[in-house]
């Protein structure tokens, strides 16, 4: 979601951000989620939709204004996604009792489990028109 915010400012992962950042709601990520996502904005193909600055930019706000947990310290779930790199991310939100809001299908499958959401789905439950 964090990359679609930057890839589309007019859609509605853009619109969630915008909600974290008017403080709408807490936003967790771990070191696991960080690196991921700074291995992801280094992949050529982003590299050309979005600068180096801005992706370290959002590395760096996120890095200061999100709340970080430990990943080592987050026990796996029970449940586990199509793709087992996800697991953790499952880990985070049965942890702590968060919102998991993804575009990601693997993760979007278990929504009937879990608390996971489409950016659209979650803005729509948080009152963002």
């Amino acid at each position: 979601m964090l990359i679609a915010a930057l890839l589309s400012p007019r859609g509605s992962p853009a619109r969630v951000f915008r909600a974290w950042l008017d403080g709408a709601f807490e936003l967790i990520v771990s070191p696991a989620l960080l690196g991921e996502l700074e291995r992801a904005l280094d992949y050529p193909k982003l590299r050309k939709r979005i600068s180096g600055d801005d992706g370290q930019a959002l590395i760096e706000l996120l890095r200061h204004s999100a709340t970080i947990v430990d990943d080592s310290a987050v026990p796996l779930p029970a449940l586990s996604s199509r793709d087992p790199g996800d697991d953790y991310l499952l880990a985070i939100a049965v942890d702590q009792h968060a919102a998991l809001v993804s575009g990601d299908k693997d993760l979007l499958a278990l929504a009937g489990e879990l608390p996971v959401h489409s950016p659209a789905r979650f803005a729509s439950l948080i009152d963002l028109p």
